[in-house]
C-alpha cells in the first residue's frame, strides 16, 4: 500500500499515511487531531545509470524533428 506525506497547517507537523490510491485525495486529519493538512507531493528515486546515450556524429540520418523523422530539407 503506498504512503503518501501530509502536512498540518494548524500546527505544522508532517506526518505519513498509508492508504489505498483511491484514497490518496481524501482527507487526512492531523496525528494532533487537526483537520487543516494538506498532500504533499513527494520525489521518487529511481535506480540505475544516469548516463545517455551520445548522439550520432555527422548528424546524417537519425529521425526526429519536424517532419517525424524524414528530412527537412
Amino acid at each position: 500500500m503506498p504512503r503518501y506525506e501530509y502536512r498540518c497547517r494548524t500546527c505544522g507537523d508532517t506526518f505519513e499515511l498509508s492508504r489505498p490510491m483511491a484514497e490518496s485525495s481524501a482527507p487526512a486529519a492531523c496525528p494532533s487531531g487537526h483537520d487543516d493538512t494538506v498532500k504533499l507531493l513527494s520525489t521518487v528515486a529511481v535506480g540505475g545509470s544516469a548516463s545517455a546515450p551520445a548522439p550520432a556524429a555527422g548528424g546524417g540520418g537519425g529521425g526526429g524533428g519536424c517532419c517525424g523523422g524524414g528530412c527537412c530539407g
